[in-house]
């Protein structure tokens, strides 16, 4: 019954895989997107959007992150697979899911689910280029344009020896668009013997438990309902979580990841993952859509802060309220 962290591009990135795992509930995180071409990529590149490299794959509360890569040349991805384990990747994740057209227009992400045989190829080349002793995984949709090749998909996926496949139950078409076609999950579960992981649609609870009995699966991915929500996954796990301490600690969540943003980035872009975070938590907190709006103009980081800590509620004493770092800088 484990619960995994979704990759989202551009938006789950080392400051809030340190911060939500820190919550607890969390079983793996799976980094953003690694962008391969045709070149092996220098340390650099991994550093940069997996920094848990550099203290032993894992996140500080000892979570582990796996990294995902991206592209169509399976020599490619084979050889930045390898240096990513002699990194210190404690896995390696494929991505056969993205449905960004910038993305797929280079054939990456989920356009492959049009080329079975490719997938194939790629996952063979990184298989064999990854010592045994490393899990490689594969996330994709149910297809493309349809759902026809899914099955076929997950066919070949298992055929070059992955060991587990997560499946997103919408094709690249239909986006993000509810519903999630949960029971096509159930349908790729019974066609391959590798351990299947659902993913689409988890915003709470009673989504969850629906989600395990319609497809069958006891691994749940989860990623926008755990940043509009950091505690579901401990709520999940533990039922006698006080929901009394969500709000003062995301608050405090905030303070730290926009703290962690204005030493890490630019500052002309540190409003704008503040604001990012906050509107996505404003589609379960209502007090995160009040906040946002005081803050809705506002570009100058300190000013920023100030409001953030003008809005910080102590919370109620409480055994399971998490404690959360600031020093988040890696």
């Amino acid at each position: 019954m484990r619960i995994v962290l979704a990759p989202m591009e551009g938006v789950v990135d080392y400051r809030l895989r340190a911060l939500l795992s820190a919550v607890g509930g969390i079983d793996q995180c799976v980094t953003e997107f690694i962008r391969v071409s045709d070149r092996l990529l220098p340390p650099s590149v991994f550093y940069r959007l997996a920094p848990e490299l550099k203290t032993g794959g894992k996140t500080e509360s000892g979570i582990p992150v796996i990294v995902q890569l991206l592209g169509s040349d399976p020599n490619a991805i084979a050889e930045n697979a390898a240096r990513a384990v002699e990194l210190g990747a404690p896995g390696i994740d494929l991505n056969f899911g993205c449905p960004a057209k910038t993305v797929n227009k280079s054939r990456g992400g989920a356009v492959l689910l049009d080329e079975p045989d490719t997938i194939h190829r790629i996952l063979c080349a990184v298989r064999a280029a990854v010592p045994d002793c490393v899990p490689v995984s594969v996330k994709m949709r149910l297809g493309f344009r349809d759902k026809s090749l899914a099955l076929e998909n997950a066919r070949a996926i298992e055929a070059a020896g992955v060991q587990s496949l997560a499946v997103h139950a919408r094709t690249k078409v239909e986006g993000y668009k509810p519903p999630a076609h949960w029971e096509w999950i159930a349908r790729i579960r019974e066609a391959v013997a590798l351990p299947v992981i659902a993913n689409g649609e988890v915003w709470n609870v009673s989504d969850y438990h629906r989600c395990r009995e319609v497809s069958g699966c006891d691994d749940v991915m989860i990623g926008r309902g755990l940043v509009a929500n950091p505690y579901l996954a401990r709520v999940i796990k533990d039922e006698n979580f006080d929901v009394a301490t969500a709000w003062p600690g995301v608050t405090r969540m905030l303070i730290a990841f926009h703290a962690d943003n204005q030493e890490d980035l630019a500052s002309r872009y540190v409003h704008g993952r503040l604001k990012q975070w906050l509107q996505m938590l404003s589609w379960h907190f209502d007090e995160a859509r009040v906040l946002f709006q005081k803050i809705r103009t506002e570009r100058d980081p300190e000013k920023l802060m100030a409001v953030l800590n003008d809005a910080v509620v102590p919370a109620p004493a409480s055994r399971h309220t998490p404690v959360i770092s600031t020093g988040l800088g890696q």
